[in-house]
């Protein structure tokens, strides 16, 4: 699902965001990626989304070439991955429906398909309830779920999380995880940067820890590993 061969980031002030890191990610995968501010999470993430491009090195997305990848092919590339940020983006102005159908409406997925598909992944989340509602109207717990939903519609292979639970109580961040836990399930890959020790200890999934740019360690079943 995802290949980094010998990836090394830096940037034009000469800050070395990624040092020579080599993963490989397969499908089905559930995995966190942990480290201290500044570590270089976000630059991993950002690669995967072609936000950014690599110095040096391979990289390899769902089998698509990122590096090598023509302009006009990256929204091709984004609209097979899910994507699920800390702010949640929702559209304030579009209902709790309307904004999960707005991920559809972008592949032109035909209007049948797409009512099913919401009410499918509404039904997932625990919101089939509150599909008229708008953003404003649920609690942050709510808008992260329907964040979910928009990155899960489309069938994605991979889901990558960028502190989905960073806003969120503890309480609810379980919620929030208990619906990772169902999609990984189901067999769709999960790639999450996250602060959460107490969320990585207990779920003893896959551990990708970086420090200073590089991978320091790459555990199968392992814990947050620094101070909360």
């Amino acid at each position: 699902m995802i290949h980094m061969k010998n990836i090394s980031k830096v940037y034009d002030n000469g800050a070395v965001a990624l040092d020579h890191v080599n993963v490989d990610i397969e499908k089905g995968d559930f995995v966190f990626i942990v480290g201290a501010s500044g570590a270089g999470k976000s630059t991993f993430i950002k690669l995967l989304l072609r936000e950014e491009l690599p110095t040096e090195g391979e990289l390899f997305v769902g089998g698509k070439d990122v590096v090598h990848m023509d302009r006009a092919d990256v929204p091709y590339l984004r609209r097979g991955l899910g994507v699920i940020f800390q702010d949640y983006r929702l559209l304030p102005d579009k209902t709790i429906f309307e904004n999960v159908a707005f991920a559809m409406q972008v592949i032109e997925a035909p209007r049948r398909i797409m009512q099913r598909s919401v009410n499918s992944v509404l039904d997932v989340v625990g919101l089939r309830d509150k599909y008229r509602c708008f953003p404003s109207q649920l609690s942050g717990g709510e808008q992260q779920r329907v964040a979910i939903a928009r990155a899960i519609v489309n069938a994605p292979d991979i889901v990558i999380a960028d502190e989905p639970t960073g806003n969120l109580d503890p309480e609810t961040s379980w919620d929030i995880m208990d619906i990772f836990r169902r999609i990984n399930a189901a067999g769709t890959t999960i790639v999450m940067a996250t602060h959460d020790k107490n969320i990585v200890d207990t779920m003893q999934k896959r551990v990708i820890a970086i420090e200073n740019g590089r991978i320091v360690r790459d555990e199968a079943r392992g814990g947050y590993g620094y101070e909360a």
